[in-house]
Order: structure tokens, then sequence, then C-alpha cells
């Protein structure tokens, strides 16, 4: 049994009426912590969340960058769960940017009154399970402690964010940014002599937007990524009637596809059909908004290396037309991967930036990066002087976040240890060796359209507490069988799927993170209506793949 340490109470005062130890402990206050904070109360207990910011909003909290929006359709994307929620909120955009995203879950706070079981600026460093008293003890930054019967992760999968590896990155005189920083105030950019490293999404959406105002823009590229157009717009007074009149619809729609998108696979096979016919049916999806041309297309795209390869070249031949200098187009076409193996950036006039006079891309395969300067940064062709440096870099994807929180279960049993391969968990919500640990988007769940795969997780996580509360039980983990099995479902999922042959933060690799050159599968690909049905089948069974404890005469779950 793993000894813990004393447990230093959470600040009296911090918040009225919270003296004693909540039932759950819940570290996030994103779209998955502000929902599972309300999904607990309507069992009348009490939870406590636990959030590093100084406000709700997880990601739209954190990423602040010029240009960050999401690539879900606005209306697809909000909670479900209440009806009078739908009816007053308005999204002013068919794909809404960072602020208007943070203000509706500020909304949604404020509306459900939120913030006063919220502890802001607490950042988790540790939880610890107390093996005899069935309890988590967690430590934030500054030593305080708190402990709950149940300890709930609503960590999101792109939270802990990486700088990269680069000799002399403190000496740069000037400002500095990673994107998932980016000052609450803003930065005066205009004028000035800016370089960006990284050309993934983040960096698509910041780089298209920056390049109007700034003096000149070097964007450093090592892997290129396909990208496609956004066609995005206001939503008319009209469309916003339509839209409230038919959410149930949409919602369905989105429980319909493996997604969760609106967007649904195309059921034809492209090397079934003509040439016209593939490129008629392309040029349709091009010219729409959102992620139909990735999610919505035909069927063997992501699947059969001849059809990738037909879309790709669809899609390459579009950068090209988009892109006067034909070397510069060169180099925005991906080599490594194909079509969608990677995460699709949506975009909004990006490759139509490199036709831009100030702006520059420097392809650091052919002259990589040797170190940051104070003046800027010096590649093995040329130095560079900038006034602002952009790490657009990436994270450490899924399991990241849990590795740099020292979770241990009995016996002092790591959590980061266990997961140096590949994670194991059952359904992607517990793992074997840590009762009382439940995750809302942990490692291998279906993810998607995240707001609608975090309610379906949610509410089955609710349910299995309020099982627990019915049935007097104060401890839950999972059988080893049970993730052995899961486990084999997952890798069996992946199978065939062409994006599991690329590195990527969706298959575990990071150059900026010691140990994360190796590919893992790190979500269940089977779709979300796969998974629902799954995670369905262990409720409706009364949860016999769980292992519960009553305690005896130790109490329930809320003694």
């Amino acid at each position: 049994m793993g000894a813990t340490p004393e447990v230093r109470p959470t600040v009296p005062g911090d918040q009225p009426g919270t003296d004693r130890d909540p039932d759950v402990i819940v570290i996030g206050a994103g779209v998955a912590g502000l929902y599972q904070l309300h999904r607990l109360r309507g069992l009348g207990l009490q939870a406590r969340v636990y959030e590093a910011g100084s406000d709700v909003g997880g990601t739209w909290y954190w990423n602040r960058y010029p240009g960050a929006r999401f690539d879900s359709e606005s209306w697809s994307y909000g909670y479900s769960f209440s009806e009078e929620l739908l009816r007053e909120w308005e999204w002013p955009e068919h794909f809404a940017a960072q602020p208007d995203t943070l203000r509706y879950l500020n909304f949604v706070a404020d509306k459900f009154d939120l913030r006063r079981d919220i502890r802001f600026r607490s950042r988790v460093v540790a939880a610890h399970f107390d093996d005899a008293a069935d309890r988590w003890t967690i430590t934030l930054e500054d030593g305080r402690q708190d402990r709950a019967r149940l300890l709930i992760t609503a960590l999101g999968p792109l939270s802990a964010h990486t700088l990269p590896e680069i000799p002399g990155r403190d000496t740069f005189r000037g400002q500095a940014f990673h994107t998932a920083r980016w000052p609450r105030e803003g930065v005066a950019l205009a004028g000035l002599r800016v370089g960006i490293i990284g050309t993934g999404a983040t960096a698509i959406q910041c780089i298209q937007t920056i390049a109007r105002e700034v003096g000149s823009l070097t964007v450093f590229q090592r892997t290129p990524n396909w990208a496609a157009p956004l066609h995005n717009r206001r939503i008319t007074a009209e469309e916003q009637a339509r839209i409230k009149a038919s959410y149930p619809e949409i919602f369905e729609r989105c429980r319909q596809t493996s997604t969760c998108f609106i967007h649904q696979t195309d059921p034809r096979r492209a090397l079934d059909l003509s040439p016209q016919e593939r490129e008629a049916f392309w040029e349709k999806l091009y010219a729409e908004p959102g992620f139909g041309i990735w999610v919505g297309n035909f069927a063997d795209v992501l699947t059969d290396r001849t059809a990738n390869a037909l879309a790709s070249e669809f899609m390459a031949r579009k950068i090209r037309e988009r892109v006067k200098d034909p070397a510069v187009a060169d180099r925005l076409i991906p080599k490594t991967h194909g079509f969608g193996t990677r995460r699709l950036p949506l975009e909004s006039g990006y490759f139509e930036v490199y036709n831009q006079p100030n702006v520059r891309l420097v392809d650091i395969n052919e002259t990589p990066i040797e170190r940051i300067t104070p003046e800027g940064l010096r590649t093995s062709a040329e130095a560079f002087a900038f006034d602002v440096l952009i790490y657009a870099t990436g994270f450490d994807g899924v399991t990241g976040p849990y590795d740099r929180i020292d979770i241990r279960g009995p016996g002092g049993r790591r959590l980061r240890d266990d997961w140096k391969g590949m994670p194991r968990t059952f359904l992607g919500m517990l793992v074997d060796g840590f009762p009382n640990l439940l995750m809302v988007l942990g490692p291998h769940t279906a993810r998607g359209n995240i707001p609608r795969n975090i309610e379906e997780i949610v509410d089955w996580v609710t349910d299995l507490v309020a099982f627990m509360q019915a049935h007097g039980q104060r401890r839950v983990e999972t059988r080893p069988a049970e993730v052995d099995r899961w486990v084999s479902e997952v890798e069996k999922a992946v199978e065939g799927q062409l994006f599991s042959e690329v590195n990527s933060w969706q298959t575990g690799v990071n150059r900026n993170v010691e140990g994360r050159q190796v590919r893992r599968v790190l979500g269940y690909y089977g779709g979300a209506v796969a998974y629902r049905r799954r995670i369905g089948d262990v409720a409706a069974s009364g949860y016999r793949a769980l292992l519960f404890d009553a305690g005896g005469a130790r109490g329930t779950m809320s003694g």
C-alpha cells in the first residue's frame, strides 16, 4: 500500500459552503468538465472542479492565437442537453471564432451557475489513491491538497503543448509565443517581422490571419499539410430560425455518423467510378463548407492506397492552381502522407498567402534550423532577424496531459509508467489498477466532433456513478481481462486505416517529446456508432465488466 501524504485542504473560504471533502473531484473546466459538473450536481453530489486557467473554456481559453476557430459546424458543436440553452444562444457564424466559442462557454457557466464549484488558477500536479480509505488525494502546484472518493479527468486530448528542442530558444530578445499560450490582451503585429515555426492546423489558421498585417512573415515548414477550404460565412436571421427549429434532427444526424459530424461517408468506392464521376464529386465537396471532403468522401479514400493517391492528386492540383510560384506550390504539397491521413485543416485563403510579397516559405528539410539567436533564428543557409517568433509546434496528444500529472494508484503504481508504450484502458474511461479514476475523452474513446463525443461519455460516466450510489458502492475498477479485450478491439479497429501508417499526434508521435517517436493507437477508430453500442452494452449488463466494492463498514460513496 502506497503512503499517502498529509492532506492540506484547499484554502478555507475559497468558496462558501465547501469545507468538507467533495464527493467527486473533476480536473478541467473546458467543454467536458463543465458538462460533467452539471451532471454530477443532478445526482445530488458535491463536485469540485480544479482548473489551471483563470476562467472556464479549456482549449478555447488557452488557444487565443489570431484566426483560432473550430471546424465543426457551430450549430452541431454546442451542448444538446438543454432545450432552453439551444433556444437562447445564437451562433454568429457557421464556423465560430475562438472569442465566440469562449463567450458561449462563459454563457453556459453563468446560466447554470457552474463557477461556484470551480477552483481557478489551480493546476493539479499529482493525484494519489489511498487504498485503505478509497479516496484520491490531489496536489496543486502551490502545494494545496484536496481529496474525494472519485476522480474524473476532463483534461482534453490537446492540452499539453510542446516547444521545439532548438538550441538557444531562451536567448531570443524579441517576443516569443506558443500559439496555445497566446496573451489574453493580444499581440500587436502590424508592420513587424514575424517568424512562425510549424504548418499544422493551428499554424494554418494563424498564418492566413496575420499575413495581412505583418511587415514580413517567414514560415518555417518541416511537414506540409493537406488543407481544404472552410467556406465560412455569417448565419442569417432566416438560417438562425431554421437551425433552432432543426436541432433534434441535427443532433440525430450527428448520432448516425461515424465521426459525429453532420457529414457521412459516401458508400461508393472511388475506384468503381469513372474519372469524370470522381472529379465531379470531389469538385462538389471542395466547394462545400466543412469536413465533407474529409469524412464525407468515398468509402475507400482513407483505406485504399490507389483511391487515396487519386484524391491526393486532386488536392495537389488545387494547390498548384492557387499558388502562383510552381516551386512554392510544390513545397506546399505533402510528399510523406496521403490526403486525409493526418487531421485535415480547413482554411480561408491559406494558400494564397504565399502569393504575397511579404511572405516567404522556408523548407527546413532543405535548410534545417540550427539555433534560435538573440536576433531571431539561424538555419544552415542563412540568419533571419525577427521582432516576434511564433511556435505553432503542437501538443503531446491524448496521453500527454496525463503524463504531466503524477497519477499513482494503490502501491504507488504510476500511470505514466503503465502507459510508456501503448495506453491500456477499458472503453477509454477506466484503467486497470487505478480504482475510482474515470476519464472523459481519454485514450481509446471514439473522437470526431468533440462535444458530441464528450456528452455521450459524460452521460455514461454519470450513469455509472448513479449506479454506485443506488447500490451503495464506494469503489469501482475494471477487470484486467476486460482491458485486454478492449485493447484488442481498439487495435483491430485501426487495421487497414491508412492514417495508422503516418506519424502525427493522432498516432502518438511528437519529435519534441522524449519517447514519442514510435506510433501508438490512441483512439477507437471503429466509429462513434459502434463505440456507443459497445459502451451501452456494458451499462445494460449492469456493469458486469467492472468490479465494485461497497467497503463494508467503511461507508458508501458519499460517506
